[in-house]
């Protein structure tokens, strides 16, 4: 195997994981600059305002034949899957909700083994597994409380990404790729718009730092982390796409512990060690199997 491809994968894993790490910080961006109690709100002006951008930038408007599909995208990757989460957030402690969405992986080999008649290799099944028990010990403690409507939050939250990731690289029609995100994030934040008016009290006066806070989330949190997470959805397999996604919790892990001083125990930086250890193992499998062509997605 010509080394090129492989170092072409490594380089389109890397960018693809600055989108993880940017949303990594959105826990700390939101406690600490944003009014409290307002989820929904924060959803919807991380995503809105970040696709209307992209989409008078692009100027791209889909072909009639490419809506239904953009629409339901929209709806896994952004609607369905902001508010579940957020819902799993106000339930769930943020280590056990994180553990949950650590199966993503795993729900998308499942996918491309039901769907392409691809079955998945031993090496990323152990890692994703290993993946799943690193983010335990990173962030699971003794006394996590294992509310029921949560989990199911997070877990359906979860499953709405893995199906997204998936279908993403399937269905992609032929839209360039600004617009492509720029009309998910409109969409998505389009159906965000009434639970958060329904749900989320009144925004008080914003000051500064409010401001700074949003513009963050949207401009750097969605605008630019989401354009390259769907780039390299068309340039990975979706299981090392969204083994990547573990990056998220433990750049918050990383962040709290740096910034606001979170202690982190023994065991943690095993976990974390472990889900690194599984990252580069999804990513060294997937850059070792045959690249497949789009509609369909190789993973080993």
């Amino acid at each position: 195997m010509s080394t090129r491809p492989v170092l072409v994968a490594w380089r389109d894993a890397l960018m693809t994981a600055l989108a993880p790490a940017i949303w990594g910080s959105t826990y700390i961006v939101t406690t600490e600059l944003l009014p409290a109690d307002r989820p929904f709100t924060a959803a919807l002006l991380r995503t809105l305002p970040a696709g209307l951008l992209l989409v008078l930038y692009s100027r791209h408007l889909p072909q009639r034949r490419e809506w239904a599909r953009l629409a339901v995208l929209a709806m896994l990757n952004i609607g369905f899957f902001q508010a579940l989460l957020f819902v799993a957030a106000y339930r769930l402690p943020g280590g056990l909700a994180a553990v949950v969405g650590a199966i993503q992986p795993l729900l998308v080999m499942g996918l491309v083994w039901l769907l392409d008649r691809h079955p998945p290799g031993h090496l990323a099944i152990s890692a994703s597994l290993l993946g799943v028990a690193g983010m335990a010990a990173l962030l699971l403690s003794p006394g996590t409380v294992w509310d029921p409507t949560g989990i199911l939050a997070a877990f359906v939250g979860t499953a709405c990404m893995a199906a997204g990731t998936y279908l993403a690289r399937r269905w992609r029609p032929a839209v360039p790729l600004l617009a492509f995100t720029g009309w998910q994030l409109l969409v998505g934040g389009l159906l965000l718009a009434p639970v958060a008016w329904l749900v989320d009290p009144p925004l008080p006066p914003l000051n500064a730092t409010h401001l700074l806070g949003y513009a963050y989330l949207s401009l750097f949190g969605a605008l630019l982390a989401y354009v390259l997470w769907f780039r390299g959805i068309a340039r990975l397999s979706p299981v090392a796409v969204s083994s990547l996604g573990l990056l998220s919790p433990s750049m918050a892990v990383v962040l709290g512990w740096a910034l606001l001083g979170q202690r982190l125990s023994g065991l943690a930086l095993l976990g974390l060690v472990g889900v690194l250890g599984s990252i580069l193992a999804v990513q060294w499998a997937a850059s070792a199997a045959p690249t497949a062509p789009r509609g369909q997605a190789a993973v080993s």
